[in-house]
């Protein structure tokens, strides 16, 4: 029997009590978040051309509405017991106009949210955490040169100043990872003419690249037991300023890591009559870290079963059948648990489902296998919130 297993925390100045911490963030997000959404006069949109330079790019872009970086990965222990595990930040910047208090130390130019979530498949238990708090006295930020990003003790961060290793550490109650990964592939570029478009329209886009297989290695710790793992973790790294589509409700997002050493990102966005997008895109990474564009008629995605919520009532494509005929690749995409659903009521408001995938199948008619990340959202409520 799976068992879901939903803490959350709020983080603002270490003055107030936790009472007036909650009261003060519920009204401050009631009030500011549609006037950012109203506004993004103060933010460049993402546009063809863009320059990417490594490692600057790891580092924040503050001339951008959103960023977000997230971390994903499939783990195990020695003795293969299994793991999954996300660590997401997320930065969302002000118009300098809204700041009322500015210029001043309290000032809140940037707000950042981030989700930690473990999956303990052994167990079928489901362990999610998240944070919300603010730049301007220390308590979260990131680095604009070089990967750097952190609220209180939960961070990713570079260990070098080239692109090389990185450490992922949060530490929530009785839940920790300590984690080292390191880049097997250059970064990857996806969309066409350096931004992956989310709408028709100008600036419906945003920059985004990933590493797309990070060796990890470092521990997990549950309660009082420690856990020594190694696996393979896939990182993203996404900014841009501009809406959704009006017509779009949600996405569903694919990372899939192959035993021949080749990747597969795909995103499959929705319109509100259940169809998909013509933005709708992928990129396919050869073995040795070449990336091809795929167009949405060059790869099918088909769901095949469902599964709802005991939580949300939301329902949810559960397992998948992806075919790209021009590689010979056809997959089933299978979660490794299916209660892997995050309700982020005190940090982004959203609910989606994020979790560990099995893939298995057939490329070019010999046998194939891998694992991977799928994220499903818009099904428990339309996605309105921005890129």
């Amino acid at each position: 029997m799976q068992s879901h297993v939903i803490s959350a925390r709020i983080v603002t100045s270490r003055h107030m009590t936790s009472t007036r911490r909650l009261i003060f963030l519920l009204g401050w997000l009631a009030i500011v978040l549609p006037s950012i959404a109203a506004d993004t006069t103060s933010f460049v949109p993402a546009r063809e051309g863009y320059r990417y330079a490594f490692p600057r790019d790891h580092g924040s872009h503050d001339e951008f509405r959103t960023e977000w970086w997230y971390y994903t990965g499939n783990l195990a222990t020695n003795d293969g017991r299994p793991f999954g595990y996300q660590l997401t930040f997320f930065r969302r910047g002000i118009p300098l106009e809204q700041v009322k208090t500015f210029p001043s130390r309290w000032s809140i130019t940037q707000l950042y949210l981030a989700h930690f979530a473990v999956t303990d498949l052994k167990n079928g238990r489901f362990h999610v955490f998240e944070k919300l708090s603010r730049a301007g006295v220390g308590k979260a930020g990131a680095e604009a040169e070089r990967l750097h990003v952190w609220i209180d003790q939960w961070r990713a961060q570079s260990s070098q100043a080239e692109v090389g290793s990185q450490t992922l550490q949060a530490s929530e109650d009785d839940l920790e990872i300590d984690l080292t990964v390191v880049p097997e592939k250059a970064p990857v570029i996806h969309g066409k003419g350096g931004v992956s478009r989310k709408g028709a329209e100008s600036g419906q886009a945003s920059h985004y690249y990933s590493l797309t297989r990070l060796a990890t290695s470092g521990a997990i710790r549950l309660g009082n037991e420690s856990f020594n793992v190694t696996g393979t973790s896939w990182m993203d790294h996404e900014f841009g300023s501009a809406d959704l589509g009006k017509d779009l409700v949600g996405w569903d997002w694919f990372s899939i890591q192959l035993a021949d050493h080749t990747e597969l990102m795909l995103y499959r966005m929705r319109r509100s009559d259940g169809s998909s997008d013509s933005v709708s895109s992928g990129t396919f990474i050869d073995h040795d870290g070449r990336a091809q564009h795929l167009t949405l008629g060059e790869f099918m995605l088909e769901p095949l079963t469902t599964w709802t919520s005991p939580a949300s009532k939301a329902r949810y494509p559960s397992t998948w059948r992806l075919s790209i005929p021009s590689k010979g690749l056809s997959l089933a995409l299978v979660p490794r648990m299916t209660e892997q659903e995050l309700t982020t009521n005190r940090s982004t408001q959203v609910t989606y489902w994020e979790g560990a995938i099995e893939a298995s199948g057939t490329l070019e008619g010999k046998p194939i296998a891998g694992r991977g990340y799928m994220e499903l959202t818009g099904y428990a409520e339309r996605f309105s919130k921005k890129l």
